[in-house]
């Protein structure tokens, strides 16, 4: 089973979407977005903030941002 993940972010003050599809393989969508997310703050040098994340059409934002700030701690 896949996922769709539409992220929405900010990047050296340009709006920024970025999407694709990705296996679950046991994991939940919000797993494999927050882990999608991870990688695009390593790569970006100037990244600044999510706006809004889409998984399926759903929109997960603030469930992401509640395991960003449990993994922080």
């Amino acid at each position: 089973m896949t996922v769709l993940i539409v992220i929405h972010y900010i990047s050296n003050d340009n709006k920024v979407m970025q999407r694709g599809s990705f296996p679950l393989r046991g994991k939940s969508k919000e797993q494999v977005a927050y882990e999608w997310l991870r990688q695009i703050k390593r790569e970006m040098p100037y990244y600044e903030e999510v706006e809004k994340i889409l998984a399926d059409g759903e929109d997960i934002t603030d469930l992401i941002k509640k395991l960003e700030n449990t993994n922080i701690n």
